[in-house]
């Protein structure tokens, strides 16, 4: 089970994980290496996953998966993009001991394997990726396909038809308690 009430709130994460015979996992919105580890002391949780996109970047989460393999919790990666995205995961991965599983939600998308050169394709292929060895992450763009997905009229466009949605992920927790116990 993945995030059931927010990280902030561990008394009710170790309560949820000793009513369950199921691995509870947390870190998707967690910051920097300390709240894991605070996580980890305490073992919170079973799994800690961060995203290398908001955790701090590709050090950051090695050492985030160094700092918690020292408790026995192992790392999963929370990930959502690109395929230049998930190189960067997949080489953080490939460093870290106690990796476990990258997160993956392109698999419904036909053609995002091919917005890359470099790589073998598919990028996933059979559950596993193959970590490239050309420079940098591996890949390169390949524009004209990145050219053929981009949506109208172009990058970070203004979407006010969202300004009123909302999607309670996480909401209801902020309005019934007040105080984190971590923070």
């Amino acid at each position: 089970l993945e995030d059931m009430v927010p990280w902030q709130y561990p008394d009710l994460v170790k309560e949820i994980k000793q009513a369950v015979d199921i691995p509870l996992a947390t870190g998707e919105d967690i910051y920097l290496k300390e709240g894991f580890i605070r996580l980890a002391e305490n073992h919170v949780v079973d799994i800690l996953h961060p995203d290398l996109a908001t955790s701090g970047g590709i050090l950051e989460t090695k050492k985030i998966g160094d700092a918690i393999e020292a408790y026995g919790i192992p790392m999963a990666m929370h990930f959502a993009g690109s395929p230049v995205s998930c190189m960067a995961n997949v080489h953080c991965a490939a460093a870290t001991n106690n990796f476990l599983v990258l997160e993956n939600h392109s698999v419904d998308v036909p053609w995002w394997s091919d917005l890359v050169e470099g790589v073998e394709k598919p990028i996933v292929n059979h559950g596993f990726v193959t970590v490239p060895d050309g420079p940098g992450l591996g890949v390169t763009l390949n524009e004209e396909v990145v050219k053929q997905h981009l949506l109208e009229p172009g990058y970070f466009e203004p979407t006010p038809e969202w300004d009123k949605e909302r999607s309670h992920d996480r909401l209801w927790s902020r309005r019934r308690f007040t105080r984190p116990a971590i923070g």
